[in-house]
């Protein structure tokens, strides 16, 4: 009896043990994948990857493709197809030097304190917490030192940041509507699409793991309103499974179908966490900066 009692006193101790060696391992495995994760921000590293792989990498909407039934419409996948040539020269303008200065430029709480600019200018829109800070941070991870202030807490971008990358173009990140969205949001962010005459693209945050939602329609009619260009971009596509995810991407790809002029008929997908199309958007905001000029490889796109 008091051999049980020694035993079964010590079954907590035995589970606050294994608790704390399982939460050390999954800590151990985090920090892999972000000691990992800078490295795969780099061209040169995945290039030493197999041919399948930096496929997945690059153009991770392609390569899902592949697990659509044969009767189901295609993704447009093939719009924006860079050669690899075109991504790693697209990363040069995601690298500062002595003569391409990158850094957080101002912050504006009102269009009419925003900063004059003639450079072309790109932002970035969605929900509160759908990863818009995580991803700017992952386009500017080759930039040592530069802050992009990431939270949990949804609301947390209150202001337009605008980022200044040299001579080439401007990126702003703008705060999230929905929960937690600023006072003023509709004000600033509405005044800012209809007068900001450099804007070249406007991109709309959609979380991977849940689709478009109400407020999400709204903003996509508000951009259809504009007649703006746009772009759809779903983020946090590492979390949902793999069916999951392909459900999410039909039925946006059926909305820019139907319901929209201005959207680019092709949406990205990106992984802030293991960098998956990154590099393809990097590309992208180059090229409709007028940085870059594309010229498509079938050969790695296909």
């Amino acid at each position: 009896m008091r051999r049980m009692f020694t035993v079964r006193s010590s079954l907590p101790c035995l589970a606050q043990v294994l608790k704390a060696k399982v939460a050390q391992e999954r800590a151990f495995s985090i920090c892999l994948v972000h000691g990992n994760a800078h490295k795969l921000s780099s061209v040169h590293t995945i290039s030493k990857f197999t041919t399948k792989k930096l496929k997945s990498i690059i153009f991770p909407l392609k390569d899902l493709e592949q697990y659509l039934v044969k009767n189901a419409n295609k993704l447009n996948s093939h719009l924006f197809a860079p050669s690899f040539e075109d991504i790693a020269a697209a990363e040069q303008f995601f690298m500062p030097s002595k003569s391409h200065i990158i850094d957080y430029f101002t912050s504006a709480v009102r269009i009419d304190h925003a900063p004059v600019t003639v450079q072309p200018e790109v932002c970035f829109i969605g929900r509160s917490n759908v990863g818009k800070s995580s991803l700017i941070k992952s386009l500017f991870s080759l930039v040592p030192g530069l802050e992009v202030r990431v939270s949990k807490n949804p609301g947390h971008t209150k202001k337009m940041n605008f980022f200044k990358v040299g001579k080439a173009f401007t990126l702003l990140d703008m705060p999230g509507y929905g929960y937690r969205a600023p006072s003023d949001f509709v004000e600033m962010v509405e005044m800012y699409l209809q007068a900001r005459q450099n804007l070249k693209r406007t991109f709309l945050l959609l979380d991977g793991s849940i689709g478009i939602q109400e407020t999400d329609q709204i903003a996509i009619e508000m951009c259809e309103e504009f007649g703006i260009p746009y772009v759809l971009v779903l983020t946090k596509i590492d979390r949902p499974q793999q069916g999951n995810l392909l459900k999410v991407i039909m039925s946006v790809q059926e909305v820019i179908k139907k319901q929209t002029l201005g959207c680019f008929p092709q949406q990205f997908l990106v992984s802030s966490l293991n960098y998956t199309g990154i590099h393809l958007l990097r590309c992208f905001i180059a090229h409709v900066t007028g940085n870059l000029t594309i010229k498509e490889d079938i050969s790695i796109s296909s």
